[in-house]
């Protein structure tokens, strides 16, 4: 059958359905909470759970698995250019959406690609938001900020970054709590307490592995930290969430 006819058959036969996408407006609000870093709305827009809502999603395949998939690939796809428009950097852009369609790729089941899908809306909009502070914040804490990212699995201590940014350890610290209203151990405590929970949840590493590789003293030192960021022991987080986004 030649194409056209075909869409114009198709046409007829969906504009007598009742099945309608959402208001365009409604997406262009989501997308624009994500590359903007508004974290409240992003987490109200996914506890509504438009994404896995077959009403207003559109059907781009009759199995529903696939479907899911095609949406998957769609959204990361606009969310990417919104955040690149936004001020991303193109590449990490890239690599962060190339990332998650892969990881998505491989999922069989609803729940699980709607997990991940939850995991790549939040890990975009908290990248924005850094970025977001970062664009207001001096040149010094940004240096800071890449360099804890950057040597994650190393210890790093407050005079390791002023001898990086060129200032005193004591001025540092008070632009430091000034500027992200928080100290330089805390924030480098959290952070790698961020990288170890998607160890956990990501990777095969055990406990001391993780706490080798991310440079605490101890195991013993790395429980009792992250039971106090966390609110429970590592073992409990990966015997809730090792795998459960995959």
């Amino acid at each position: 059958m030649d194409i056209q006819k075909e869409w114009h058959l198709k046409e007829i036969k969906m504009s007598e359905e009742e099945d309608s996408h959402r208001p365009l407006e409604v997406e262009n609000s989501f997308y624009i909470a994500v590359s903007s870093g508004d974290m409240d709305a992003v987490r109200a827009n996914l506890s509504a759970g438009d994404f896995t809502n077959p009403e207003g999603m559109g059907k781009l395949s009759t199995n529903a698995l696939t479907n899911l998939k095609y949406h998957f690939v769609v959204t990361v796809a606009m969310i990417t250019r919104h955040c690149v428009d936004a001020g991303m950097e193109l590449e990490q852009a890239y690599r962060l959406s190339d990332f998650y369609i892969l990881k998505m790729d491989s999922l069989q089941s609803k729940e699980s690609i709607a997990d991940l899908h939850a995991s790549m809306v939040m890990d975009f909009t908290g990248k924005m938001l850094l970025l977001k502070k970062q664009n207001v914040i001096s040149k010094s804490i940004t240096q800071c900020i890449e360099y804890v990212y950057n040597h994650i699995h190393e210890r790093i201590t407050v005079e390791d970054l002023a001898e990086y940014t060129q200032l005193s350890p004591s001025y540092l610290s008070r632009l430091f709590k000034k500027e992200l209203g928080i100290s330089v151990s805390d924030y480098i405590r959290e952070k790698k307490i961020d990288k170890a929970q998607n160890l956990l949840k990501y990777s095969d590493f055990s406990m001391v592995e993780i706490a080798n590789y991310l440079s605490f003293s101890s195991q013993s030192h790395f429980i009792q930290t992250f039971e106090k960021l966390v609110g429970q022991t590592p073992k409990k987080y990966r015997d809730r969430f090792y795998r459960a986004s995959w």
